[in-house]
């Protein structure tokens, strides 16, 4: 199957120290893939590379045949490559609802001055409400967000995503700093998220990242380590020494 996400040799330097250096990652329409590796190995500039908010000293970024490299976040969201953040970025006195509807009509490019009459939308409430009962918060479409628990507030983020209909989704860290009651929620969220839509998850939580990957990419230094089977991460001499230690220890043992 063809690449529907293709980086190919991507280089970023600050200063003299290259902090992406020739980086190349390709991903297939369904694919799970994780990003893992340690703190300051690049994966925060990776994404930001990728997605539009850096711009590389060298090297491609490819979206669906289309050459998206000098291209900044919002026109990359239209073609669909869509980032979920690490941390929640909603408006605390919007509710789901309209969280949900705006994204809908500026994926339509028709927010402006019609958002406020988004009840009147028909075919624009029918998505919103199906994306928030996918997502099990559909009874709190209309409560503001201040007063909606922080991993309910993670799944509203996925359904905003959705929302701009991705055929490539960058998941950072989803259940980071979600209850461990709520973790549930949220991995089968992503479990259930479209068949064809290929996912990049960036994670630390490495029993996470086994339940969810198919693929994983480990990056340290700015640079590729290993791209492989997550029974084959655990095994590979440099990834251990790199990063992951004393878990790859214990895994083998369990």
């Amino acid at each position: 199957m063809s690449a529907i996400f293709d980086v190919r040799n991507l280089k970023k330097m600050f200063g003299g120290l290259a902090v992406t250096n020739d980086v190349s990652l390709a991903m297939a329409p369904g694919d799970r893939v994780a990003l893992i590796g340690p703190n300051g190995a690049g994966k925060t500039t990776f994404v930001n590379l990728v997605t539009g908010n850096l711009l590389p000293d060298s090297g491609s970024v490819t979206l669906a045949g289309e050459d998206v490299t000098r291209l900044g976040p919002t026109p990359r969201v239209r073609r669909g490559l869509v980032r979920s953040f690490q941390v929640t970025r909603l408006f605390s006195e919007m509710t789901p609802e309209e969280h949900v509807a705006l994204a809908i009509l500026q994926r339509e490019g028709r927010s402006g001055g019609m958002f406020s009459s988004h009840r009147a939308m028909p075919e624009v409430m029918d998505e919103t409400h199906a994306l928030l009962s996918r997502l099990g918060i559909a009874h709190l479409a209309r409560h503001p967000v201040s007063e909606i628990a922080y991993g309910q507030q993670r799944l509203l983020e996925l359904a905003l995503a959705l929302a701009l209909k991705p055929r490539v989704l960058l998941l950072d860290e989803p259940a980071a700093g979600v209850p461990q009651s709520d973790t549930a929620r949220i991995e089968q969220a992503i479990a259930d998220l479209p068949a064809d839509l290929a996912v990049l998850m960036i994670e630390h939580d490495m029993d996470l990242v086994f339940r969810f990957a198919k693929r994983v990419v480990v990056l340290a230094a700015g640079e590729i380590i290993f791209d492989g089977s997550p029974d084959a991460v655990t095994k590979d001499a440099r990834v251990r020494q790199a990063y992951l230690g004393s878990y790859a220890d214990a895994r083998s043992v369990a």
